[in-house]
């Protein structure tokens, strides 16, 4: 571990890696975070290294499973989920971002899952339900029905 990370506490190496998310230094922020995680394995670390990971090195699998171990250890708890779902999205997997996300919305009402659902946009169900989505009928059925309900 480098000298400088060894010598800060916990609970600022986490904060000043948080620092770094949100200003987008994805490799600092990585840096500072596994430092955090190294001392200390909580839910709450993993989430977060995770998300710096998948910005930093695009490593899906290990984000995910980071993800995934901190939300068996916390299932109350909707930031990790959150944070799966980002991870999903930077892996290009909007539906699987868009599942994790409700289920975090199931767990507790969290603003920022709110948010960024309603940027992902909301599907309607098909109009002919027994049809799949892409069946010609359902897209042109769909697209019609779309633009009467705009006016």
């Amino acid at each position: 571990m480098n000298p400088e990370l060894a010598q800060m506490e916990t609970s600022e190496l986490v904060h000043i890696g948080q620092e770094e998310l949100d200003a987008r230094r994805f490799p600092s922020a990585m840096r500072y975070l596994q430092a955090a995680l190294e001392r200390q394995r909580t839910p709450d670390h993993l989430s977060l290294y995770a998300l710096a990971l998948v910005q930093a090195t695009g490593n899906v699998r290990t984000a995910v499973a980071m993800c995934q171990e901190a939300i068996k250890r916390e299932p109350r708890n909707s930031e990790h989920f959150l944070r799966l779902g980002t991870v999903y999205l930077v892996a290009g997997r909007k539906k699987e971002a868009i599942r994790a996300l409700n289920l975090g919305l199931r767990v507790g009402k969290n603003q920022a899952i709110m948010k960024l659902l309603q940027t992902l946009g909301h599907r309607e169900s098909p109009v002919i339900p027994f049809l799949s989505r892409g069946n010609p009928l359902n897209k042109y059925l769909g697209k019609i029905r779309n633009s009467l309900f705009r006016k």
